[in-house]
């Protein structure tokens, strides 16, 4: 299926949102929850399937439900239509810091591999599906788990990521990557993990045991932030279960406060 041909504008810097436009009766899909605002004339609907395939029954839509709620996301995606008969716009917001970015599937043979919860919105048309790691290692010990999310198609989609992005070219070459900063990478890429060897630099390097490596001849997007880490490091100075840090006001506190640097 011909995906729709949509128009888009990235806007903020830190807590960006895109802003995509719709001719008359085109559509964007979008993950549950992520929209920002949308004009008068749009309507939107939460179904179960990506509208890739019309032509699949019942059950199929029910798998690919089943393979989403694999991925952590919602078991529904929804679709955005402009009913009116001039052009409207609907917009979308990541869930967390970082960049929004867009990918032209047509100008990257069709498909790109991401992190789980990297979908943000598409073009009616593109399907967005997951993907099994080939090797075991990669899956048991890489951040990604076993599955990834496959996102196919001839359209225009957009993905997020925490922190700023870069974007490195490889011509058969290999990198090796922290495997919570992968965000997505384009076929002809191979994805695997290797144990770091040195046992000092395993356990006192704070770069944990396993380093992703990608290697072959594409496109990789890296992401500065790990959502992950950065989740870690707010829980490290929540507030306890009564509501305040433990020594909080107290003269331990602030002992603790200049000791821990801060």
């Amino acid at each position: 299926m011909q995906s729709h041909d949509v128009d888009y504008q990235i806007v903020g810097d830190d807590m960006q949102m895109v802003i995509v436009e719709l001719d008359r009766f085109e559509t964007v899909i979008a993950e549950a929850g992520s929209m920002n605002y949308m004009e008068d004339g749009i309507t939107f609907e939460a179904k179960m399937g990506d509208g890739s395939e019309p032509e699949k029954g019942f059950l199929n839509k029910l798998a690919s439900a089943g393979q989403r709620v694999l991925t952590g996301e919602s078991i529904l995606l929804t679709h955005f239509k402009n009913l009116s008969p001039e052009k409207r716009h609907v917009a979308f917001a990541s869930p967390y810091p970082g960049k929004i970015i867009p990918v032209d599937l047509s100008k990257i043979n069709n498909v790109i591999y991401c992190q789980k919860d990297a979908f943000l919105c598409a073009a009616y048309g593109t399907k967005i599906s997951i993907e099994f790691t080939k090797r075991f290692g990669a899956g048991l010990f890489g951040g990604e788990g076993f599955i990834l999310q496959k996102i196919s198609g001839d359209g225009k989609a957009f993905i997020h990521a925490c922190g700023n992005v870069i974007k490195k070219n490889l011509k058969n070459e290999t990198i090796k990557v922290d495997t919570g900063c992968i965000v997505a990478f384009t076929s002809g890429i191979e994805y695997d993990i290797e144990l770091v060897r040195n046992l000092k630099s395993m356990f006192f390097g704070g770069e944990g045991m396993f380093l992703a490596t990608l290697s072959g001849t594409g496109t990789v997007l890296l992401q500065s932030l790990p959502f992950s880490r950065l989740a870690n490091r707010v829980l490290r100075y929540a507030p306890s279960a009564g509501g305040k840090r433990k020594g909080e006001g107290s003269i331990l506190g602030m002992l603790g406060d200049i000791i821990d640097g801060d």
